[in-house]
Order: C-alpha cells, then structure tokens, then sequence
C-alpha cells in the first residue's frame, strides 16, 4: 500500500498539496504524521525522506520527497484517474501554472503562513504580496474564463487545483478579499471533500507550533 508522510495538517501546506493529489486519485493508503517545530523532527523526517522535508510518497522501494514529484508519479501510475487535464494543451497550461506555484509565490508564502483552521481580520499587505495575490487572481480568472469552471480545467478538480488549495486557505484564514470568478472558485475549492477532510483533521491537531504561530 502506498505511504505518504505529511506534517501536521494545521500547518504543512505542501503536504497538503501532495495529499490532496493522493486522496482525489481515490486509491488506499497509509498516512504517517510527523510533528513539526519538535526537537526531533528533523530526525523522524529523514526516517522517510532523505531531503528532510514533507510530503515524502512511498511506494514499496521507491521514494518521492517533493510535492510535484508525486503528483507526476500519480498521475502516470494511475493514468485512469486523469489527474492532468486530458487535452494534451490543457495539460501542458496546467503544469506551467502547479509549476509556477511550486516555484514562486515567496512572499505570500512568507507574510500568510498556513493557519488553516484560523480567521484573521483583514490587514493591508505588502505591495509585494498583494502583486503576487493579484497574479494568483489573474490565474484564476483566465483559466475559468476558458474553462467554464467551477475547477481550473473544468467540471472536475485536477493537480493544478490541489496545488493553489493552500492558498485559497491562506485569502479565508487572513480574510484577503477576492471577488466575482475568484471568489467562487475559492468557495468551490473550499468545499471540495478531500480539502474539508483535511480541515476536520487539522482541527482535532492538539499540538501548537511555535514556529508557525509566532
């Protein structure tokens, strides 16, 4: 059975990523938790993943340490699952935009750390960050306009969707405002099971992280 290794799902937003793909690939499998912002953490990290950090997917003897490294190794050992849009252009546009969002996006990622079960009063961002909230936007819009939503691609989510997941988690917990096609798109995301799965665990965690919440 397969094996993913997440953090803990208040705080872990590439976990999360990987997770999501996993669990809309609707195939078993096992789920270890590592504690972050423990002394031992790194330690029990590397127990599974030999760069130290989460999500790590383990299938039998193969290993996969990055998020968008197991979304690819799902999708090609379980290609009936469509998890890339099927249109071969679509699918390309699609691996730009995770790719896009695996890379960039640093100071969102810095100033609205994943606090997935909390809810901030609005407070004006950076000029930096709100230029990458914007652009987050702009995505969004574009690619619903030509899809037709309600998911980026179209009727059903794909990789792309559980990689801007945490960020519709980061606009709800710091009460960013988004409007119109964005804002639906973060209340279909939102409300997309495995997403809500994820938030019912996060909210029975007992364990503060300082690191996160300080």
């Amino acid at each position: 059975m397969l094996k993913i290794v997440v953090g803990n799902k208040k705080y872990s937003s590439w976990s999360l990523r990987g997770w999501l793909v996993l669990k809309h690939a609707a195939v078993p499998f096992e789920e270890i938790v590592v504690p972050l912002d423990m002394p031992d953490t790194a330690a029990s990290i590397r127990k599974y993943s030999p760069s130290g950090r989460v999500p790590a997917l383990i299938d039998g003897d193969v290993t996969v340490w990055d998020s968008l490294a197991i979304a690819e190794y799902l999708h090609e050992k379980f290609p009936d699952k469509r998890l890339w849009p099927k249109d071969s252009a679509q699918r390309a546009r699609a691996r730009a935009l995770a790719a896009e969002m695996h890379s960039g996006f640093a100071n969102l990622r810095n100033d609205c750390s994943m606090k997935i079960v909390q809810q901030y009063p609005y407070k004006a961002l950076r000029p930096e960050t709100q230029a990458e909230v914007d652009r987050i936007v702009a995505i969004w819009e574009d690619c619903l306009k030509q899809s037709g939503g309600p998911f980026l691609f179209g009727k059903e989510p794909c990789i792309a969707d559980a990689f801007y997941a945490p960020v519709v988690s980061r606009l709800r917990t710091y009460s960013i405002p988004v409007s119109g096609a964005a804002k639906a798109y973060c209340d279909t995301v939102w409300a997309w099971p495995p997403l809500q799965a994820w938030v019912a665990d996060a909210q029975r965690e007992t364990l503060r992280a300082k690191f996160h919440e300080d």
